[in-house]
């Protein structure tokens, strides 16, 4: 696929990302950010903001938000609701395999359905090991390989077809598996499905994770 494609599909992708969503947050995702985010505090990194459907479940306890986002469509999006906060949080366009921050300098850090299209997890989850200060928090809600066999076949089946349907979104990885396998440690996660979505995508995770000096010490 050529540059142009890339730019034409990344600006149609953007500009209807929310509307892909609509029913599905109103099904109970909103509410499921909600409860999730409520646990963030302190100086918080979220990673792959995509349009920002995450910033206004923000608690009060959040004291400075930093949002990263690789993609210039989304970003654009992105700067234009942080802007309408009355505290508008800072955009940085930065793949989070590659984070433009210093060590130990965050308190938690967010994925919210984005370790699905990162080019590298592992990566990924080792940069955030990085910059989270000791005993910084990693909150996670993202889409996963489904438990059961049968279904994780015909994610499999239908991996590269609907990878690019859906902008590089990979319907079959095991992300808990890469998450425990990184620096960090898992400290809850719980099992549930995304709702109104299509079979594929439908297996989701929520959880935590830690930050630590052990876990910086295996790494």
């Amino acid at each position: 696929m050529g540059p142009l494609y890339t730019a034409t599909w990344g600006r149609l992708t953007a500009s209807l990302y929310d509307t892909f969503l609509r029913g599905t947050e109103r099904a109970g995702l909103a509410d499921r950010r909600r409860r999730l985010l409520s646990e963030a505090a302190g100086r918080t990194l979220e990673l792959g903001s995509g349009t920002g459907l995450n910033l206004v479940h923000y608690p009060e306890a959040v004291e400075e938000l930093v949002l990263t986002e690789p993609d210039p469509h989304m970003a654009r999006r992105l700067r234009a609701r942080a802007a309408s906060l009355p505290r508008a949080p800072q955009v940085v366009e930065a793949p989070a395999e590659r984070l433009p921050f210093e060590d130990d300098s965050f308190d938690t850090a967010v994925f919210t359905l984005v370790l699905c299209t990162v080019a590298d997890p592992a990566a990924a989850l080792a940069e955030v090991a990085r910059v989270l200060r000791p005993d910084g928090e990693v909150l996670f809600l993202e889409h996963v390989r489904s438990p059961d066999p049968a279904l994780a076949r015909w994610q499999d089946r239908l991996h590269r077809p609907w990878r690019l349907f859906a902008a590089g979104c990979n319907c079959n990885r095991d992300t808990l598996a890469t998450i425990e396998g990184s620096p960090l440690a898992v400290t809850w996660v719980e099992p549930g499905r995304l709702p109104k979505a299509m079979p594929i995508i439908r297996p989701m995770i929520a959880g935590s994770a830690r930050a630590g000096v052990a876990s910086r010490a295996a790494t």
